[in-house]
């Protein structure tokens, strides 16, 4: 994934120049990548950085016109284009399409310029004029940055792995790390999969100085979010139609071009509804499967055919199962273990999507921010599959997870959920596009904050939006069969119909019960998934591990290395890839993260794997 590298300190100048390229080196994933690095021994900077060739960030480093102040940064930044007169009008020079007039606004703003960048971002700002440097990142934390501090300096990296090169005594793995990611699917309190290394919290501008102790502070505060006015329901209504015509347009600028994603739901259309584009000029795209056209894919062509946009399907096919042991460890290494091995069909689809457009503009993050929507919970996965021990980790990860709820739930949402949970599929749809999120917009954000009425915080007012933004999307039912205006009768039928559809697509994928998936193995020559698979999902991992990716799950778990993992019980891993290859049982759950936890030992502690790279 694009983002930035250092080392900061005053030992071992050598060392740290060749551990700088070795870092920027572990981050270059694809061809489409370029590079760079800004050393300042006097300062004692070691500094790096990968993005997107041709995006916002390529550009770095970048400087003001006396050369006294230097940023590097990765991400995209999202303002009004008129806020970039006052720069012009005190003579600096920069492109609007790229990041270069970031510097200058420091330069006019001081320690103020950290709050008014507007996006997901992480950066280094160097000012010779005080011999500092401050390394930030956006308030939410979701452009992630790992760090690890010894006697030696301060090391951070967008990508843990580049930390476990140069430090490779780092490469263990934390076992409460490790049981939170089993249990909750993510690393919580900003702790990660490895000894020693940590994250970077939200709006952090952590400043260092050869003169002073590092200043570790925050430019942020939620509370000033939390504490904001409350708005009643149709004061709330007008203020967000308001705040959304405004910043959407932000979305669709740069010199790249932009693709949207869209699905059945309602905060893609949202974005659709609002765009007044020229017919033509934003190509749409959804993501299908191999046995028919899903209900996303039904909806997302009548949503952009209304658009007078052209619309392709993305289809997960044969080609992916025939390269999934090399997207899977793609998957892993890319995301330093957030992301579990599902993650592989994601990356077959996005990089798929990048032969569109460079960049993907996405209703992301939309039902989280503007319903206060909660993504994960502890799991409940089959306990024999783990050692004793670490068995109390998982019931000790259940317990932090209910302490880190209990606070404002958008807050949790947004600040905790966002950066921990949702991380590993950012990290691994930035590793191929440069993807915009119109929701996580500070201003929409801050927004949000405003009312905790439970009639705002529903879909009933992301369909009005849409109605009033377009009448012929309001007239498309969801994915799940909801309309604003609705139907008599008709609303209802068809409600109850694509919720019945969902919960057998589920219940005969990952919540098939054991004794039935033995039914089902039995009768699997009648291919009975066709008729239960595919209208909402489009990869089915249960079938798959069972049939096409058997013997990959055989070779992998069924390895004498993965049978001794000290956290996991080999007789019940055995007996659990037996019975589910055998079509006698249904551990796909187990089987992700028994899948993830091998490859990461195997990738990121045990091997060099970016020698291979």
């Amino acid at each position: 994934m694009p983002g930035i590298v250092g080392i900061i300190g005053i030992t071992y100048p050598e060392k740290n120049s060749i551990a700088i390229r070795e870092m920027v080196r572990c981050m270059m994933h694809e061809p489409f990548y370029t590079s760079g690095t800004y050393i300042n021994e006097q300062l004692g900077l070691w500094l790096g950085w990968v993005s997107h060739s041709g995006s916002f960030s390529d550009c770095m480093p970048v400087w003001n016109e006396t050369k006294n102040i230097c940023l590097i940064f990765s991400g995209e930044d999202f303002r009004e284009p008129g806020e970039l007169q006052s720069l012009r009008a005190r003579d600096h020079n920069f492109s609007t399409d790229d990041a270069s007039y970031l510097v200058h606004l420091y330069e006019e703003t001081g320690t103020k310029f950290f709050e008014k960048l507007n996006g997901l971002f992480c950066g280094v700002l160097v000012d010779l004029r005080n011999m500092s440097a401050t390394l930030f990142n956006d308030r939410f934390g979701l452009k992630r940055i790992y760090y690890h501090e010894n006697k030696d300096g301060f090391f951070f990296s967008s990508e843990a792995k580049t930390l476990l090169r140069v430090l490779p005594e780092l490469r263990q793995i934390d076992y409460r790390g490790l049981a939170e990611t089993f249990s909750c699917g993510c690393v919580l309190q900003n702790r990660t999969l490895f000894s020693g290394i940590s994250l970077l919290p939200g709006a952090s501008a952590w400043r260092f100085s050869h003169r002073k102790k590092t200043n570790k502070t925050s430019y942020f505060n939620r509370s000033s979010w939390e504490n904001g006015e409350s708005l009643s329901y149709s004061n709330y209504y007008n203020k967000l139609k308001e705040t959304w015509a405004r910043i959407l347009p932000r979305y669709f600028q740069g010199k790249e071009r932009i693709a949207m994603s869209l699905t059945g739901g309602v905060d893609g259309r949202m974005i659709m509804a609002w765009a007044n584009l020229p017919p033509n000029t934003l190509p749409c795209y959804t993501f299908g499967g191999m046995l028919q056209d899903s209900v996303d894919v039904e909806i997302a062509r009548k949503i952009a055919r209304i658009c007078q946009q052209p619309h392709y399907v993305i289809r997960v096919t044969d080609d992916f199962i025939s390269q999934f042991p090399i997207l899977a460890e793609k998957t892993v290494y890319i995301t330093d273990g957030a992301m579990n091995v599902s993650g592989a069909a994601d990356l077959f689809a996005n990089q798929r999507a990048r032969e569109i457009a460079p960049v993907r503009l996405t209703g992301n993050y939309g039902q989280e921010v503007l319903r206060s929507s909660i993504a994960f919970r502890p799991k409940l996965l089959n306990e024999r599959l783990f050692d004793q021990e670490f068995g109390h980790l998982l019931r000790t990860a259940e317990q932090t997870y209910a302490e880190e709820l209990n606070e404002n739930r958008l807050s949790f949402v947004t600040f905790k959920q966002v950066p921990w949970h949702h991380f590993s599929r950012f990290a691994l749809e930035q590793s191929q596009l440069t993807l915009r999120a119109p929701y996580l917009d500070n201003n929409l954000v801050a927004l949000a904050f405003q009312t905790q009425d439970t009639a705002v915080n529903s879909k009933e007012l992301s369909l009005r939006l849409i109605t009033e933004g377009s009448s012929a999307l309001g007239k498309i039912a969801t994915d799940r069969g909801m309309l604003y205006r609705p139907i008599p009768l008709w609303t209802k039928v068809n409600h109850l119909y694509r919720e019945f559809t969902f919960k057998a697509e589920y219940a005969y994928d990952y919540g098939m019960p054991q004794w039935l998936a033995s039914v089902d193995g039995a009768l699997s020559p009648l291919h009975l998934e066709k008729f239960f698979l595919g209208k909402h999902k489009f990869y089915h991992f249960r079938i798959w591990y069972r049939d096409k990716l058997s013997r990959y799950v055989r070779n992998i778990l069924l390895d004498e290395s993965a049978l001794t993992r000290p956290y996991l019980s080999r007789r019940f891993l055995e007996k659990m890839v037996q019975d589910h290859t055998d079509g006698q049982g249904n551990y796909t759950l187990e089987i992700h993260y028994a899948l993830s936890c091998e490859l990461i030992q195997r990738l990121l502690i045990e091997t060099n794997y970016c020698d291979e790279c």
